[in-house]
């Protein structure tokens, strides 16, 4: 399990819930489980599922784009993250709150993260983490029981005696803590007197994690308020280990500089107005009914419908009626309704009157191990696929972080799928090459501002090398006008390639896709014909993926 189950009687199934809704998501919760990828008999044995069950549920997730099939395996994607993007928006904390996060962590050298209450439990939606050899390992989405972090007593002195309760059966029912696979098995009695250490930290205003998940590792916490209820909106938190701080030395040394940071974030929300404005309707529900139509009983339309329910919230979109949620999604207040009934019996949606609300939950969908993506891992099927229908080698690359003024610029191979041929460019991914005779270090250059690119001399590598620092300047204009760059023998003779920018969220260039060819295959002509639309097409995708696993976590280039 992800998720500790309450040892109450377990609460009967709506009769208006969805099965195949429920289905699904137990599909995609083992998927995360599994850390992202899972073999489809291991699926119909984690889920008890039938197996034509298990390939109709894979099929409709892979027809949605959040998951890929991988031989006998399904694989979660970056797109699945849009659903706890969803959550993350409607909450706006990490939009509004990471800036302050991260500068704290820059001026102390040390982890700090955000998190929010989840039942008995606390659940991230901000890392920011130091590169050390022992770093913090926990991902956004992790789910972390109350009694064994520092943030969990100050979400515990808001919770009433049925909070209480649930924590008490959970305690029991699961003494070692394995329906939390973030954390190390239980040994000991830790968290026994959790309730004194609740108290502790209601009159402090702050609390303490000495060792309590494992050895070394140590934090302090001060609660984040909501300026418009005084409840406790999040926990902010510095991390370290015993060998850089001692309890004491977070207390004495840290606790000032997080409280000044959490008075920056609570005076950030005081300032922050209420959004307002809603969505128009996403059309997704059209989507769904046209794939049916397409792909019959392999699609099952009331999975893919009540997943599109999640997406329907979001910023300005946190508390949605109804009607809302309908208008949102495009689909019919009946189907609408089931998929929230459904949400609700599995912890996912909460009820505040007449209004639904997305709750941490819906992070444990894929998120956790999502978060950690890397660019090269979103691009590498992307560049398998580009690679087959091109017949020919496919790259991605990135322009060094050494590179710059004064220096040779390089591009750094960080994804690649060779084709079998006998004459092949002979490259792996970790190759560096200079970047002004290749294709995608000139796609890189090109969105360098002008007056910040200075390059040192050209040396001629072939005959046809351009090395006149004018005419490459010219080359990049062009470049940059067209949108693509095309490099004939100029890195070596006999060697052609093609290649188009990656972009971020912000529209910076952060890589570049190329096909490379030797020069008898095919003509510059057709490269610009037939290669140049399939590369457009697969970095159109790679961006989308990009666009989503950026949206709340930072995704490495390499």
């Amino acid at each position: 399990m992800i998720d500790p189950v309450p040892a109450t009687l377990p609460v009967a199934v709506p009769v208006e819930a969805v099965a195949p809704l429920m289905r699904g998501i137990a599909v995609l919760r083992q998927l995360t489980e599994s850390g992202g990828t899972l073999s489809l008999s291991g699926l119909e044995r984690a889920t008890g599922l039938a197996r034509s069950t298990v390939d109709r549920i894979t099929a409709t997730l892979a027809r949605m784009g959040y998951v890929r099939l991988d031989g006998r395996d399904a694989v979660l994607t970056p797109r699945l993250m849009e659903l706890g993007n969803a959550y993350l928006a409607a909450l706006r904390l990490p939009a509004l709150l990471d800036v302050h996060a991260d500068a704290l962590a820059d001026e102390l050298d040390e982890s700090v993260s955000l998190a929010v209450g989840d039942r008995d439990g606390i659940r991230f939606i901000h890392q920011a983490t130091r590169r050390r050899a022992m770093s913090l390992s926990f991902r956004i989405g992790d789910l972390l029981p109350a009694e064994r972090t520092a943030p969990g007593p100050l979400f515990a002195t808001e919770w009433t005696p049925a909070d209480w309760h649930r924590w008490r059966e959970r305690r029991a029912a699961d003494p070692t803590d394995l329906g939390f696979p973030a954390v190390p098995p239980r040994t000991d009695d830790t968290g026994a007197d959790f309730e004194a250490y609740v108290e502790r930290a209601r009159s402090d205003g702050w609390a303490l994690d000495d060792q309590l998940i494992e050895p070394g590792l140590v934090a302090v916490s001060v609660p984040v308020r909501d300026p418009r209820t005084g409840r406790v909106a999040c926990v902010a938190s510095v991390v370290s280990h015993t060998s850089r701080r001692t309890t004491a030395g977070l207390r004495d040394d840290l606790l000032p500089r997080l409280r000044a940071t959490v008075a920056a974030m609570e005076a950030e929300l005081r300032a922050q107005p209420q959004p307002s404005s809603l969505a128009p309707p996403s059309g997704l529900a059209a989507w769904t009914g046209a794939s049916k139509q397409e792909l019959g009983r392999e699609f099952i339309e009331s999975l893919a419908r009540g997943l599109t329910v999640l997406t329907a919230f979001g910023e300005s979109r946190a508390d949605l009626t109804l009607t809302e949620v309908a208008r949102a999604t495009g689909l019919a207040r009946a189907t609408a309704r089931r998929a929230l009934i459904t949400y609700e019996h599995l912890g996912y949606v909460g009820t505040h009157g007449r209004t639904f609300a997305l709750t941490p939950r819906v992070l444990s969908l894929g998120f956790p191990p999502l978060s950690r993506t890397s660019l090269p891992e979103i691009a590498a099927p992307h560049l398998a696929e580009l690679a087959g229908r091109v017949d020919e080698s496919a790259s991605l690359a990135i322009l060094t972080e050494d590179s710059g003024p004064g220096s040779e610029a390089e591009i750094q191979y960080t994804a690649r799928v060779a084709t079998r041929r006998i004459m092949s460019a002979h490259i792996t991914v970790g190759t560096r090459l200079p970047a002004y005779p290749t294709s995608m270090g000139r796609v890189l250059l090109a969105d360098v501002p002008e007056g910040r690119l200075t390059l040192p001399p050209l040396p001629p590598l072939t005959p046809h090398t351009v090395t006149d620092p004018a005419a490459f300047a010219g080359v990049l204009a062009e470049v940059r006008e067209q949108g693509y760059a095309l490099v004939d023998e100029e890195l070596e003779e006999g060697l052609r390639s093609i290649a188009v920018p990656v972009r971020d969220r912000t529209g910076r260039v952060v890589a570049a896709v190329n096909v490379a060819m030797h020069t008898t295959r095919r003509t510059a002509e057709s490269c610009v014909a037939e290669v140049l639309p399939e590369l457009y097409g697969t970095a159109s995708r790679i961006e989308a993926e990009l666009r989503t696993a950026g949206r709340f976590t930072r995704v490495p280039l390499a």
